[in-house]
């Protein structure tokens, strides 16, 4: 039978890859292959701290009514003039003062029968503001409903910087997942041979839940206390471990 040159050539590279010994074919032996063949102990653990806050966020506002969408804003503007000057007067400057929300809603009156009738506006302004000296902290609260705040929404403590008690949970994590290991492994009747993997999730400190006010006691009252209370910081670890006899 005639080939042709192309069947040819494709003939002797078929021939020449029979030719390479079958050690060299195969490819490398994966390292995490390798160890996951090992008996092997994959572990979670979780380690918590607890923290002095050192700071805290109030969020507040000015709401007001009038007429007209006009008549509402400018009472705002004017009310909420004041509530910022009596945050800085407090002592907190311009840079941890920030607008989260401003609104202006028309409202309704709905009767029986009836299409909705237009009975004037609503303005809102809310702003976060940042305490960095809790020992202020009352005092702001008094200081601003004085002067015209009648939204306060809720209060979260913090801290400046959370690395210290980060690394502090960490260790702790990292603490409980070595004992649960050597538990493990013992209890089954193995030794900790070695550690293959260790992954972290995300350090947090969890959000305490808001502390509502109600801004026409706050003014009745002479000082408003606040307690900050503690903070947990958590860390979450998860590791694999090779066991041996």
């Amino acid at each position: 039978m005639k080939t042709t040159p192309f069947a040819g050539a494709a003939l002797a590279l078929l021939l020449a890859g029979a030719a390479v010994p079958a050690a060299l074919a195969q490819p490398a032996p994966d390292a995490a292959a390798e160890a996951w063949r090992a008996t092997s102990l994959t572990l979670s653990a979780s380690g918590e701290v607890k923290a002095q806050p050192d700071m805290a966020t109030i969020s507040l506002g000015v709401h007001t009514e009038a007429p007209t969408a006009a008549q509402a804003m400018a009472d705002n503007a004017s009310r909420m003039s004041e509530v910022v000057a009596a945050l800085k007067r407090q002592g907190i400057e311009a840079r941890d003062i920030q607008t989260s929300g401003l609104n202006l809603n028309p409202q309704y009156a709905y009767e029986p029968n009836q299409p909705p009738r237009l009975t004037g506006y609503q303005a809102s302004n809310q702003v976060a503001v940042t305490v960095n000296d809790l020992s202020r902290l009352g005092r702001t609260l008094d200081g601003v409903v004085a002067v015209g705040a009648n939204q306060i929404s809720g209060i979260s403590f913090g801290l400046k910087d959370s690395k210290a008690a980060e690394d502090a949970a960490r260790l702790k994590a990292v603490q409980a997942l070595q004992a649960k290991a050597q538990l493990y492994a013992g209890a089954t009747g193995y030794r900790v041979a070695r550690l293959v993997s260790l992954s972290e999730g995300q350090a947090s400190i969890p959000p305490p839940r808001p502390i509502p006010f109600a801004a026409a006691k706050m003014a009745e009252a002479a000082s408003t206390p606040v307690e900050a209370g503690q903070l947990t910081v958590r860390a979450d670890v998860s590791a694999t471990f090779e066991l041996a006899k």
